[in-house]
């Protein structure tokens, strides 16, 4: 495939929107990549990392050796997906700890739209893709269901961490950030990254590389055998996901981190929802959402002191979001 500087150009902007995609918990970069038309492009050329690139480098030369591995469409995605991820994670998390309906809403708006663009992939229904459907989104509703653990530091918990996560990034629908959170490895990783312990993002980033090179080797067998099934599959992890970006939240229970204990948010707030008290007091650190349930805007003013639950700024940031995915769908039709 020959492409043009602004081809590459391209890529790197989508490879932006992938980072600040993932950077958000609940949100997935693989989700991006699909729309915007390089999803399998990108599997293909990591699951071609492999000892036969040596041999091609010992052989060929250098620019055997860069061709064989796509190495122009990395570069320029991976430049993308890290300084976005990078300086985006610290911009999420000012947006989720003050403007968490606003915030969303926005990705609301893109994932509903990422079901239709995803799902239209599909050529054949049938009663085996109906099935998949109906697992993948039950597997991704009920993993937005689980409560997170306690934060762990651990060296060997942070290298599984990663290479789980990545596993998640690179799914349409699955959130490698919200796979972080569950598994206590969100805050470790942010900390990290905030204050750049490069021993603890290292081991991290080595995990992660073992386990994207693994799994995309599994993902390039099932679109080259069971592509319809697996579109199907993933269609549902995105319509399952969005349990865990619907904006107005009641949380059930949380972690008090001075004392370690999980206990129901009634005992420490008349507020339905942590966030919202936590602004009230501003302090995000005391305390850390251990599960939720979602619930209507009226309601979620009702929990929460008559709070305005800024229902026609949430519905315009959610036709946003529904327009960026057509937007890059668009994109992507065109330069794929």
């Amino acid at each position: 495939m020959q492409r043009r500087l602004s081809d590459y150009l391209f890529i790197s902007l989508k490879g932006v929107a992938m980072g600040a995609a993932d950077a958000v918990p609940g949100v997935s970069g693989g989700t991006i990549a699909f729309i915007s038309g390089i999803y399998e492009e990108l599997i293909t050329t990591i699951s071609g990392v492999n000892l036969s690139l040596l041999t091609t480098l010992g052989k060929s030369g250098f620019s055997a050796f860069w061709k064989q591995l796509n190495g122009n469409f990395l570069v320029a995605l991976l430049t993308g997906i890290l300084i976005s991820f990078v300086s985006f994670m610290r911009l999420a998390k000012y947006l989720i700890e003050e403007h968490p309906i606003l915030i969303w809403s926005f990705f609301f708006g893109l994932i509903v739209a990422s079901i239709f663009f995803v799902g239209k992939q599909i050529k054949t229904w049938n009663l085996g893709t109906i099935v998949s459907l109906i697992l993948g989104t039950l597997a991704a509703y009920y993993i937005t269901t689980l409560s997170s653990m306690a934060n762990n530091d651990s060296t060997l918990f942070l290298f599984f961490a990663g290479a789980i996560a990545i596993c998640a990034m690179i799914l349409p629908g699955i959130s490698g950030s919200f796979i972080l959170v569950i598994l206590g490895a969100y805050k470790t990783l942010s900390d990290a990254l905030h204050d750049f312990d490069f021993k603890r993002i290292a081991i991290f980033a080595v995990g992660a590389l073992i386990g994207l090179l693994s799994f995309s080797r599994v993902l390039k067998w099932l679109f080259k055998h069971y592509k319809n099934t697996t579109l199907a599959v993933l269609t549902g992890f995105i319509f399952g996901s969005l349990n865990k970006i619907w904006p107005w939240k009641e949380t059930l229970t949380v972690l008090e981190k001075s004392t370690g204990q999980i206990i129901p948010v009634s005992q420490i707030t008349d507020y339905g929802t942590i966030e919202v008290y936590q602004r009230q007091i501003n302090n995000f650190e005391s305390f850390k959402m251990v599960s939720e349930k979602s619930v209507l805007p009226f309601h979620y003013s009702e929990i929460n002191n008559t709070i305005d639950p800024q229902i026609g700024l949430a519905v315009g940031l959610m036709v946003v979001g529904f327009l960026t995915i057509f937007i890059l769908e668009r994109i992507g039709t065109k330069t794929s």
